[in-house]
């Protein structure tokens, strides 16, 4: 069982009476990578400077390793950082900017300023290079290498001081598409050899889901949903979390009994219950969770509005009754075209409704008749419907 090492407990940050961390209450396990993801100004950042110890929350409390730390200075935690912008120093070589840290006297439980001999900088600087794969570069200057390795020479400085915990705020914002995808897939192997706890933070949902063991999901300074990758993208708590981890469908629908749900005035059977009776809900439907079938063979029928082809798959967007969905296949269906659709089970979530409700998950603005639809409301039309 994973050992808790950080807690905040009812933490509110507020500048100038505007409040961007609304009572949250987070903890983070040992060795556990933990992704912070929302959109700008969601508080994620924010969350992170307090672990940090450059921001002291308005009220609550933080606690490392169940101490709490809410005075402690960040050169006095057991944490570092490495920021969007790594701030390496030109006029130093790799190995100086790994060793700057290690050449500052320390104070030992005595009072006394302690400095490490050349022989441990030397040996810790040439572990970092190792770590990081950068063993032989450690002569360069930073103007000679490319932006993976500069990052990779921040981390490496970071994590020669051995933190219990390295914050990552954004590092990869500043790198190319295919260089991110190489960087996500380093980073979760340096947290793995070096068994520390990474808290990361995000926009992009992508990364979130592909390196870490825990995702917290924020917005408006509240805390969403925490839960596994596999969890936040499957199972979704309401509307936004639903919308901002991949695409979406999300439509209005009534709960007629557990396990039957309706949309469009069809019922479909899901697996999701504990709603009551005819009680209003969101459906999320992912768009790979959608089988394209002959238009008599469909639970829902509708009518082709756009095709993007996205080279391994077709972007579909298909008007039901006004609403546009968003199909991702790999068989062609052209503008214009009729088409049924079926969904199984376990393609079909139910959410509470929530503040989000209505907000998110129609592909409307992929269609030229966007509109004429803005303002109407649903009909019964013998052409769409069975």
């Amino acid at each position: 069982m994973s050992k808790e090492l950080i807690r905040l407990a009812n933490c509110t940050m507020a500048f100038d009476d505007e409040v961007v961390l609304d009572n949250i209450n987070l903890y983070i396990n040992d060795k556990e990578f933990l992704t912070l993801l929302g959109p700008s100004g969601c508080g994620k950042t924010t969350t992170l400077r307090i672990i940090g110890g450059f921001q002291t929350p308005t009220s609550g409390d933080v606690y490392f390793d169940g101490v709490r730390i809410n005075a402690v200075p960040p050169y006095k935690r057991a944490i570092n950082t490495v920021f969007q912008k790594y701030a390496l120093f030109p006029h130093l070589n790799i190995f100086e900017n790994i060793a700057f840290g290690l050449r500052i006297p320390k104070t030992d439980p005595l009072g006394r300023k302690v400095k490490l001999s050349e022989e441990e900088i030397h040996q810790r600087v040439m572990e970092m290079l190792e770590v990081v794969n950068l063993r032989g570069f450690e002569r360069r200057r930073i103007t000679q290498l490319s932006g993976g390795q500069q990052q990779r020479v921040a981390i490496a400085r970071a994590l020669v001081n051995r933190p219990k915990v390295l914050l990552l705020d954004e590092p990869l914002g500043a790198l190319d598409l295919k260089l991110r995808k190489d960087m996500q897939n380093e980073l979760k192997r340096i947290q793995k050899a070096m068994e520390i706890t990474f808290v990361y933070v995000t926009h992009d949902q992508e990364e979130a889901l592909a390196m870490s063991d825990t995702v917290v999901v924020m917005d408006g300074g509240k805390i969403q949903q925490i839960g596994t990758p596999e969890d936040i993208y499957n199972e979704p708590k309401n509307a936004f979390v639903a919308d901002f981890i991949g695409e979406s469908n999300i439509i209005d629908g009534i709960m007629r009994a557990d396990g039957v749900v309706e949309i469009f005035n069809r019922r479909f059977v899901c697996l999701d219950g504990g709603f009551d009776k005819d009680e209003a809900v969101d459906v999320v439907i992912r768009p790979e969770d959608v089988d394209i079938v002959p238009e008599d063979q469909g639970q829902l029928k509708g009518t082709v509005t756009s095709v993007t082809f996205k080279g391994m798959q077709y972007d579909i967007i298909v008007d039901f009754y006004g609403f546009k969905w968003l199909i991702q296949t790999t068989d062609l269906s052209p503008v214009g075209s009729r088409i049924g659709i079926k969904i199984d089970p376990d393609g079909i979530h139910v959410m509470k409704k929530s503040r989000y409700s209505g907000m998110f998950g129609d592909y409307s603005s992929y269609s030229e008749e966007y509109e004429e639809i803005s303002g109407a409301g649903y009909e019964e039309d013998s052409g769409n419907a069975e």
